[in-house]
């Protein structure tokens, strides 16, 4: 039994990482080990259960069945596991995150020392995503995203102020072609504008305004697309274009003079991050010390 519990925690492993090394380094024994594991386990149920390549690792049709089947009863394991450390009165246990990288940043890495001194016994696993991931499909506990972009059936815990975007250009840039008046001069003016692509739908971020109370929506052009907020910022700095991203990441471009900022009244505020988690009659003791701690940090 005790084998067949560390191949299935194996198998789950190396299924939500699709590599033998990325699960090696989240159970900290080797590779070789996992793969031994794996196997052992194919050959007890007499099933393949993992294609692999010299490239990558999946899950045969049987494997798929299999786990779909399986991550139900794993996570009732950690369940029961996680309602003795209630029972003890103590926050332990590995808590999954799936984070987006500014929200990661703004909210996650100015804390991540002072609650992993207050609470010993958890340990954390973020995944920085800018996608927008299933957190109940991937074996995540909670995520952090925009609250306007959260599904209705789960509960969301404000994490963070409002947030506002921003548009900026370097001073050269702007020397070279002008400062845009109003929105709508991004589109006359043919301003070389960043665009974001998003990973999860893969379509161009309209930019998004707000008129004498009313919302107004742009579709802009440029040269350069990118779903990378950082290299929308260093794009900016070197002058190819003008990119809309959060007010605060680049607040020390602003500081410093790198970039300027124009069209400040038309950028809407909304409402910043939220953690979000599925919702459920009882709320693992890890996480509520991550609800409080977060929502205390806000007070």
């Amino acid at each position: 039994m005790s084998d067949d519990l560390s191949g299935l925690t194996a198998l789950l492993a190396v299924a939500e990482k699709r590599s033998f090394t990325a699960a090696a380094a989240e159970l900290r024994i080797t590779p070789s080990a996992v793969s031994q594991t794996v196997r052992a386990l194919e050959e007890r149920v007499g099933v393949r259960l993992l294609q692999r390549t010299t490239r990558s690792v999946g899950l045969t049709e049987a494997g798929e069945r299999f786990l779909a089947r399986l991550r139900p009863a794993m996570d009732g394991v950690h369940a029961a596991f996680e309602s003795l450390d209630e029972l003890r009165g103590r926050a332990a246990g590995t808590l999954r995150l799936d984070v987006p990288r500014v929200a990661s940043a703004a909210v996650l890495e100015p804390v991540l020392a002072e609650f992993l001194a207050a609470y010993p016994e958890i340990r954390l696993d973020i995944a920085i995503d800018d996608g927008f991931t299933s957190i109940v499909e991937r074996g995540f506990d909670a995520g952090i995203r925009i609250g306007e972009t959260l599904e209705k059936d789960v509960v969301a815990v404000r994490v963070s102020d409002d947030l506002r975007m921003a548009v900026v250009g370097s001073p050269a840039y702007f020397a070279a072609r002008g400062r845009p008046k109003h929105p709508r001069d991004l589109v006359a003016n043919a301003h070389d504008c960043i665009n974001y692509r998003g990973i999860t739908s893969g379509t161009i971020y309209r930019w998004e305004f707000t008129d004498a109370g009313r919302d107004l929506t742009l579709s802009v052009e440029g040269r350069l697309v990118t779903n990378d907020a950082a290299l929308m910022v260093r794009a900016a700095e070197d002058g190819i274009g003008l990119a809309y991203v959060f007010e605060s990441i680049v607040a020390d471009a602003l500081a410093s003079k790198r970039l300027v900022r124009v069209l400040a009244p038309y950028c809407p505020r909304f409402p910043g991050y939220f953690l979000y988690y599925p919702s459920r009659s009882q709320l693992p003791s890890k996480l509520q010390a991550l609800v409080e701690f977060l929502r205390r940090r806000r007070r």
